[in-house]
């Protein structure tokens, strides 16, 4: 087994502290985020920081990190108050993976990678045309976390996007009918794959596995 100390987390070299600090949770959703400034310009940038908050209403959260002077994605939901989270699929995750690429203030990702915007009714900010789960956004809460610079911003599902088949009996979205994949630390993409559901867990009672 090994064991690492938090004094030995400081003296890594930076890039593998990184790495392994960033991958140590394991798989998360991984997005690409639609927004545009004021002037309609579209901007495109990957992450894998979202989360769900809550359903009612119905909220996702997601942290930025620390903004650089030529980073327009939070200064565009700041601007315009909305924005949208698209999934990745396997036939494009590198052109995904290249909009993390550090392009100049106002550069359109859209056009430097190949994707298409899509837009609707009423809604300022570019979903991905590509994408097969759309979610449209409007910001609610900016919060600063002072521990590191970084910014949780809240926003409100005010749309949504679906392929046809994706949403089941239930409600659930069925992310691998959607082919969205995952990411573990920065650049380790994973195609998910169903393994099974269980029942609702209660005290005394034994976890069956059901129907999907």
């Amino acid at each position: 087994m090994i064991t690492i100390k938090r004094k030995q987390i400081d003296e890594m070299e930076k890039f593998y502290r990184i790495s392994l600090v960033n991958s140590l949770i394991g798989f998360k959703p991984v997005n690409l985020l639609g927004s545009c400034n004021i002037d309609g310009s579209p901007n495109l940038s990957i992450i894998s920081s979202a989360f769900h908050l809550g359903a009612n209403p119905p909220l996702i959260g997601l942290v930025m990190r620390p903004q650089r002077e030529h980073n327009d994605t939070l200064k565009n939901i700041q601007a315009t108050g909305q924005y949208t989270l698209n999934n990745v699929l396997p036939d494009w995750y590198k052109q995904a993976h290249q909009t993390s690429a550090s392009y100049g203030s106002g550069v359109s990702e859209f056009e430097k990678c190949n994707f298409k915007e899509l837009y609707t009714d009423g809604f300022k900010a570019p979903f991905v045309r590509e994408s097969t789960v759309r979610i449209g956004l409007e910001l609610r809460e900016i919060m600063d976390v002072p521990l590191n610079g970084s910014t949780i911003v809240i926003g409100e599902i005010v749309q949504i996007l679906l392929d046809d088949l994706i949403i089941e009996e239930d409600g659930t979205v069925d992310h691998v009918k959607a082919g969205s994949m995952a990411v573990a630390g920065l650049d380790r993409y994973f195609i998910p794959e169903f393994l099974g559901r269980l029942s609702y867990a209660k005290p005394g009672i034994k976890v069956e596995e059901i129907n999907k």
